[in-house]
């Protein structure tokens, strides 16, 4: 008997690849699907596993109606999987992408991954009727609460087949509710790796497309978009809907990127003034007591977001692939050499701490860009903007420590060196970053993968802080510092007044990037059927003059 990987994800032993093949072109948008699999999984108000959208696009005579259907795609390279702290998102070796609950801590981190739009959170305990009725109560499922959740192909039904002889996608018993419900047969459920099942046979025999493969997902439900009556068309010629704001991560997680840069950033940069000279030792070790008290501002943040705190240490699990896990990690190193070098003030002591502070930082820059399901942060200069945000709002907070503690940090050479290079470096990549803004026509909706543009709301967002960004963040800290470099007469002022404008800066852009420019990715096809009116309807279903002919 086949051996399946159980839920723990202990097991192996299956050659087994579960997949589904949608015939769009069956697709009735009635729904039964939805509701099959709400009963199935007794999923709570709001939720819903899996959806099927009802598109309409184009403009009379040319216009199109499509039924989608959408959930997870248990992708093979599953972008969910490695970004996950604790290891609650796992793949099985049949296909299937699982979640362990009770290792989940609802950081949401998976969510923002997901290209798919796959995940829910719920924090709160709600009814359909206000009141848990009885039925309710009998299928509560306490261990969703606060955690991801998500479709798993009735994974319960699939260790069933498991341990009998029925078969998935052929016994309706060991099916996902959703196939085994289809008043259309649109959605068709089975082992991808038998090249004699049912849904190999499609592929085998059919044109199918995939939603976003050029993401490297390399999803597993495959879409039908072609029979011999209906015939296809490609991507451009259709508008598929843009995705919305993720509300997973809000000002909590911008606190931490902001805090948590701003304070790495500062630890770094006082280590450079030490190298210059321009600190001594114990000035240094101070700087860093107050990085580590500004960090943990952040890190607080992060904690409060999290859906199940009590588990909050089970984030430290996944080093080998979680950016999450490893700024931790991180962070725990800063702590731990900060205490020493306070103890034994050592310039070891202090390039370890500092060393810690830029790993910090970098762990910090990728966990964004890792986020393959939101398209502002999977872009190329992600990583390097939040890099140099983070050393120049620290470069500004040492510019205001050297203002408002002169006796300390003296920092004048450093402030103004940095603060000019940090500030043209932010400049430029902020410059490349919005440029990508401007690639499409304003009435362009859609999110194009391969170049990473933006959609019109994230492209709204963006520009409305362009300049803000540029002017606050960027150019007055330039001024500012320069005037207080050359400043005859105490530059006190100068110095704070430049600091916070670069610490504003980082906030605005920072802010906007993550709470309103952070769309998650728009559902679309790279062709799709031809079902509709004028230049969009399908060609002929019949060659009337042949069978005319047989007819004779």
């Amino acid at each position: 008997m086949t051996e399946l990987l159980d839920l723990s994800g202990k097991a192996s032993g299956t050659d087994s690849r579960y997949g589904m093949v949608v015939d769009l072109n069956r697709c009735v948008g009635c729904q039964t699907c939805t509701a099959a699999c709400k009963h199935a999984n007794d999923t709570t108000p709001d939720v819903q596993w899996r959806r099927v959208l009802d598109l309409e696009f184009g403009q009379y005579p040319d216009v199109q109606r499509l039924f989608l259907v959408t959930g997870c795609q248990h992708c093979a390279d599953p972008p969910c999987v490695p970004v996950c702290p604790t290891g609650a998102t796992f793949a099985r070796e049949d296909g299937v992408v699982a979640m362990t609950y009770d290792d989940c801590i609802g950081c949401g981190y998976c969510a923002v991954a997901c290209p798919y739009q796959a995940r829910t959170i719920v924090h709160e305990k709600r009814s359909y009727f206000g009141t848990t009725t009885i039925q309710e109560a009998s299928v509560d499922q306490p261990d969703r609460l606060g955690v991801a959740q998500k479709c798993t192909f009735c994974i319960e039904r699939l260790d069933e087949a498991a341990e009998s002889d029925l078969t998935p996608g052929v016994d309706p018993q060991v099916t996902p509710a959703c196939s085994s419900s289809c008043i259309a047969q649109a959605i068709h459920f089975g082992d991808l790796a038998d090249p004699d099942s049912n849904v190999s046979e499609l592929l085998a025999e059919n044109q199918t497309s995939n939603m976003h493969s050029g993401l490297g997902t390399d999803p597993q439900i495959h879409y039908l978009v072609e029979t011999p009556a209906v015939s296809s068309r490609s991507h451009v010629d259709s508008e598929p809907a843009p995705g919305p704001l993720q509300k997973f991560w809000d000002i909590r997680a911008t606190a931490n990127f902001f805090f948590g840069g701003m304070s790495s950033g500062f630890a770094i940069m006082a280590f450079v003034a030490y190298l210059a000279g321009e600190i001594s030792g114990r000035s240094l070790t101070l700087a860093y007591v107050g990085a580590a008290l500004v960090m943990s501002i952040g890190l607080f943040a992060v904690f409060l977001e999290i859906g199940r705190k009590s588990r909050a240490l089970f984030a430290l699990k996944k080093i080998t692939t979680s950016w999450m896990t490893r700024e931790i990690w991180a962070a725990i190193a800063f702590f731990a050499l900060l205490a020493a070098d306070f103890v034994f003030n050592h310039v070891v002591l202090h390039l370890a701490t500092a060393i810690a502070a830029a790993t910090f930082l970098y762990c910090q820059a990728r966990i964004l860009h890792a986020a393959r399901g939101i398209v502002a942060w999977r872009v190329a200069e992600i990583p390097a903007m939040l890099v140099a945000g983070g050393l120049l709002e620290g470069t500004g907070l040492l510019a205001v420590a050297s203002g408002w503690f002169p006796q300390l940090f003296t920092t004048s050479h450093v402030c103004a060196v940095a603060g000019i290079v940090l500030s043209c470096l932010c400049f430029g990549l902020w410059a490349a970053y919005a440029s990508r803004a401007r690639t499409l026509k304003d009435d362009d909706f859609y999110l194009d993968i391969r170049e990473n543009h933006f959609a019109k709301p994230t492209r709204d967002a963006i520009n409305a802080v362009k300049w803000p960004v540029h002017i606050v963040g960027h150019v007055l800290p330039v001024l500012a510092i320069i005037a207080g470099y050359f400043s005859k007469a105490q530059p006190h002022w100068l110095w704070i007044a430049g600091g916070c404008f670069a610490i504003a800066g980082g906030l605005i852009w920072k802010s906007t990037v993550i709470t309103r420019a952070s769309h998650q990715q728009g559902f679309s096809l790279p062709s799709i059927p031809a079902r509709g009116s004028g230049r969009r309807a399908a060609g002929a279903r019949f060659d009337v003059p042949r069978i005319q002919e047989q007819a004779r």
